[in-house]
């Protein structure tokens, strides 16, 4: 295994004192621009990279900022991220991305990673429904963001979008289309964004005079294209089969529509479908999906700036929030118009 390049090998190749590196790294305007020259040649020629966990340990506090989410393979997250990362970049901060893969098991582990690596803080869309992972995470007093989910039942901050709001939005459309049998291709039964949306949908059959048998729930074990294009097969071979489909986000309806087109049907004659998130191969798809919108960005922003007053200098002064956005509707040509 080769030699690590230190700081000294630094100082001692350009002939300056470590202190002089060390200014030119953290505090450049210290030094004349012509050793900051040198130093920055001979850093670049030895290849040399600074021990992030070395400043932590003088510094006393990490400059990295955690995100773990449910899926990055869902653009909806790649949005959050991106908000996320463009308020930390502008404190002086970085965002380390970590994927739970919709499992509490992965989320467990990853939240005793950061908490190994004593992190700055954390942004978390759970996946453990029961809180626990969340719950012994306390005891390490680093604090975290709840983001697309509201913070019922705890102390923290949070960032979400009115998902009953939003179900409710997405039915009522499809109701003014002339729906009557409506199906639901949910998710893990866990999730309480999934349990919103849902209450949103029943919430618009009952103003329509509707039973809830009017919507025929279809599980899914997972929220991407493959559990689309499986609850499609089984919403086709329904005998009673319904003439509209509420998915609970578009790799669900991006699945769903898959399953039309393979069977032969045309959307939204035969099958009218409605997605939620409004992620950008939503307006791309073969059919342009009508969606329920979610700011996906400026979540991932407002999160990352609570989070990082809370941890900041003045964290004593730190109120915790719970901030509720509003869904806005998408339509597009994957259901009618209203008349």
């Amino acid at each position: 295994m080769g030699h690590m390049v230190g700081i000294k090998d630094v100082a001692l190749e350009a002939g300056v004192s470590v202190g002089t590196v060390s200014n030119v790294i953290n505090r450049p305007d210290l030094v004349s621009e012509e050793t900051r020259t040198r130093v920055q040649s001979v850093i670049t020629r030895l290849g040399y990279v600074r021990s992030e966990s070395a400043r932590q340990l003088r510094a006393g506090r990490s400059r990295i900022v955690a995100l773990l989410v449910l899926d990055m393979g869902n653009p909806f997250f790649v949005d959050l991220a991106g908000g996320a990362e463009r308020a930390a970049r502008r404190a002086g901060m970085r965002v380390m991305v970590c994927n739970s893969a919709q499992s509490a098991e992965e989320e467990a582990e990853y939240l005793s990673l950061f908490a190994e690596q004593r992190v700055r803080g954390v942004l978390i869309t759970p996946a453990d429904a029961s809180g626990r992972n969340l719950d012994a995470f306390r005891r390490h007093g680093i604090p975290f963001v709840l983001v697309d989910r509201v913070a019922a039942d705890t102390a923290e901050c949070s960032v979400s979008v009115d998902d009953v709001v939003g179900g409710a939005m997405a039915v009522r459309h499809l109701l003014n289309g002339g729906h009557r049998s409506i199906a639901f291709i949910s998710g893990p039964a866990g999730f309480q964004q999934i349990r919103d949306r849902r209450k949103g949908a029943l919430e618009s059959l009952a103003e329509a005079g509707l039973p809830p048998s009017a919507l025929r729930e279809i599980p899914t074990e997972r929220l991407d294209v493959a559990g689309g294009r499986d609850a499609g097969a089984r919403l086709l071979g329904l005998a009673d089969r319904p003439t509209a489909v509420f998915c609970a986000n578009d790799l669900l309806a991006l699945g769903v529509l898959q399953s039309m087109y393979a069977a032969g049907l045309s959307v939204p004659r035969d099958m009218a479908i409605v997605g939620y998130d409004d992620i950008e191969f939503a307006a791309a798809a073969t059919v342009p999906l009508t969606s329920v919108r979610q700011p996906a960005a400026t979540m991932g922003t407002m999160a990352a700036d609570m989070l990082l007053q809370e941890s900041g200098e003045d964290a004593g002064r730190h109120r915790h929030q719970r901030v509720v956005l509003q869904p806005e509707l998408v339509v597009r040509d994957s259901t009618f118009r209203p008349r």
